[in-house]
């Protein structure tokens, strides 16, 4: 079966979706870009804008007086002590927001829930690997919140103090990051694939002086071991003090006796009162380190109100969330950004129920997301592109052959989703009915800074629309100056945002030099993007991933995106690679749908240049396309274009903690060799 796509707009007859995204460009900047004339809007459904919790007004609201639409989002939080000055910016790119409020994020996301009554309602819905599973209500969560938050006392911990949490997608760890942030202590959380090397240097930079783990976890049906890699971090002497372990693999684990604890001994023996305090507005929450590809981590830092203020105001607005009604899911692992943000808080503070799943999507088969979907009836959907891209390689029938009729929001996040993969999302998993959000934002800013509204905008495919109500996103060149509609250029923020990052762990100068040495008091993002004649944003990927191919500037997300506008391509990544005549030369790297017969591998390559050729103009044809089983990617699923530069320049792979499976190098260095002795079609 050919899986590409046709899509029904209202009214409108039935039509194969092509989007053209041209972004040629001189040697200055991405310029002269260009939608084809089938370009195609989807508005929101009537029923859905009727109650939708946001409106257009929001953004008119905004606009009259920013500062005081954000103090009306934050007055939605409870205060223990009421803020009276909304933000300081008398010292940029330093800036406070709410300071002299004082609040607790965990009573927010907890007791006063329970307070008002709705301590029955379910707040996590969580299934493990194996199937095991957990319905676990706001009191019971407080419950356990308010021992652990005992536990970490009784060991010393004490506001201000870092925790490192390195743990699974199961209900104890957002019960960790709850019971750190209601003692005023400091959460940092490593992603439980990484390295024993990766996370020592999160310890050591984070000076943490207690580790929450597992003995293990399940992934893809084997345990995957976890405190014996934090054993190995800790081999050589830290600041840690003791190790509070959850038993969930059952594996068998060393143990250091007056360091280690079992959770299940010292948890449940605890107190469940305890008292959440207020804490100023601009105490620390949490660090989360980026996993740069070279050099230390950069530790990004996140205070409290102005940071809670954001996330549930976008859950309200973006997600359309209804407590009463919404069974919400966001795949993300809360090792992520995304899991900080709309698992761990947003979801909760919002009184929502959630969906949280330990294992791969693919495991024991591909339809085990979809079986989820269907038996928790989940309203709301939020995942990546890639997964996105994952599903369409495999094939709509096995989505197809679960009830997805519970849907009725989709979202996307990590990275631009392409014109393909958001039409195939809309029409195979939201029935063509599902309205979707495409956001924008980053482990620094925090929260969402650019999306559609789902009760107000008409939405484009592969468009991330415009910025957030009391956001104010700019286009600009290389010197500052606004870039005319249709041109490409540097993606900045004008105006400092509630939830946006306050420095980076230790290292103030670094924070100055990474993110507004270039334009003052604008924070640059790092991507590029364009705004069309509707003055909607659309992402051309980071701006190291620019190609300069002749003089002219290509990015590898019009080229990707053109790529799987073919119907064989499920996904693609492309790099620019050292070329003596051209400056760089475009090398393509596409996994091709399982279930397309179209196209044989044999040919693919010559097709697919013709296509992107076609497509964007012949300066941005690949050099080669290989054909490849997958691509590298990180564990939360952002293809690693850094290694596919370096395997198609045949140069050593450096840094791979972070790539998800590490047999992926070795098979297409395969492939490389195979196809070198084939010229190019």
């Amino acid at each position: 079966m050919n899986d590409s796509i046709t899509t029904r707009a209202a009214g409108a007859a039935p039509a194969t979706a092509q989007i053209n995204l041209r972004l040629l460009a001189d040697g200055h900047g991405i310029i002269e870009s260009h939608h084809g004339d089938d370009e195609q809007r989807f508005a929101p459904p009537a029923d859905f804008a009727a109650q939708a919790n946001v409106g257009a007004e929001a953004y008119v609201q905004a606009s009259r007086d920013r500062l005081g639409f954000w103090a009306d989002q934050a007055r939605q939080l409870h205060w223990h002590r009421e803020f009276t000055e909304v933000l300081d910016w008398s010292e940029p790119p330093f800036a406070k927001w709410f300071a002299d409020g004082e609040i607790n994020a965990s009573f927010n996301a907890l007791d006063r829930h329970v307070l008002a009554g709705n301590g029955d309602h379910v707040a996590l819905l969580w299934e493990g690997e194996p199937g095991d599973r957990r319905s676990i209500t706001y009191a019971e969560l407080l419950d356990e919140v308010s021992r652990l938050a005992n536990v970490l006392t009784d060991l010393g911990v004490e506001a201000g103090d870092r925790v490192a949490v390195y743990l699974p997608m199961i209900p104890e760890t957002i019960a960790t990051l709850l019971a750190v942030a209601r003692i005023g202590a400091v959460h940092s959380v490593v992603f439980g694939g990484f390295s024993a090397d990766s996370l020592r240097a999160r310890i050591e930079d984070a000076e943490a002086k207690l580790v929450v783990t597992a003995d293990g976890s399940w992934r893809r049906g084997k345990i995957s071991p976890l405190k014996p890699v934090v054993d190995q971090a800790l081999a050589a002497g830290t600041t840690v003090e003791h190790v509070l372990v959850v038993r969930r693999g059952g594996n068998e684990v060393d143990w250091q006796s007056g360091r280690d604890i079992w959770w299940h001994e010292a948890v449940p023996q605890a107190s469940a009162e305890h008292e959440a305090q207020g804490f100023p507005a601009e105490h620390p929450l949490f660090i989360l380190y980026t996993s740069g590809t070279t050099g230390r981590p950069k530790g990004i830092l996140h205070t409290t109100g102005g940071y809670l203020t954001q996330t549930s105001y976008t859950h309200r607005a973006i997600f359309d969330a209804k407590p009463e009604t919404d069974v919400y899911w966001c795949t993300a692992d809360v090792g992520w950004i995304t899991g900080h943000s709309y698992v761990a808080y947003a979801p909760l503070i919002n009184g929502v129920t959630q969906v949280i799943y330990e294992g791969t999507p693919d495991t024991p088969d591909w339809g085990r997301w979809w079986q989820i979907v269907e038996r928790y009836k989940v309203t709301v959907l939020y995942t990546a592109p890639t997964a996105i891209r994952s599903f369409m390689k495999v094939g709509r029938e096995t989505v197809l052959a679960h009830d997805l009729s519970s849907l009725r929001l989709l979202g996307s996040v990590g990275e631009a989703i392409n014109p393909e993969a958001w039409l195939w999302y809309h029409e195979v998993v939201g029935s063509s009915r599902a309205p979707i959000v495409d956001t924008w934002w980053q482990t620094e800013t925090g929260a969402i800074l650019a999306a559609p509204l789902p009760g107000v905008t008409s939405t484009k495919p592969g468009s991330a629309q415009r910025a957030i109500p009391g956001v104010a996103l700019d286009i600009v060149d290389d010197a500052g100056t606004p870039v005319d509609p249709g041109s490409g250029g540097l993606l900045v923020v004008n105006e400092p945002w509630p939830s946006m990052l306050r420095g980076i762990w230790k290292d103030p100068k670094r924070f100055v030099d990474t993110y507004w040495e270039t334009f003052g008091d604008r924070y640059f993002a790092g991507d590029g993007a364009r705004f069309d004649e509707d003055g909607d944003i659309w992402l051309l990927g980071r701006v190291d991933d620019v190609m300069n191919v002749s003089g002219h500037r290509l990015s590898t997300t019009e080229i990707e995106s053109a790529l799987v506008d073919h119907h064989a391509v499920a996904e693609a990544g492309a790099v620019g690679i050292a070329d003596e005549t051209t400056g760089q030369a475009v090398i393509a790297f596409v996994v091709l749908k399982r279930n397309q017969h179209l196209v044989s591998k044999s040919e693919a390559e010559a097709v697919l240049r013709r296509h992107v050729a076609d497509l964007i103009g012949a300066i941005a044809r690949p050099r080669r396309v290989y054909i490849v089983a997958e691509l590298p990617k990180t564990r939360s699923g952002k293809i690693i274009r850094r290694v596919l530069r370096d395997l198609a320049e045949r140069r050593p792979v450096g840094d791979t903690t972070t790539l998800a499976d590490g047999g992926v190098i070795t098979a297409i260095t395969a492939q490389i060799e195979q196809a070198s002795t084939v010229k190019p079609g």
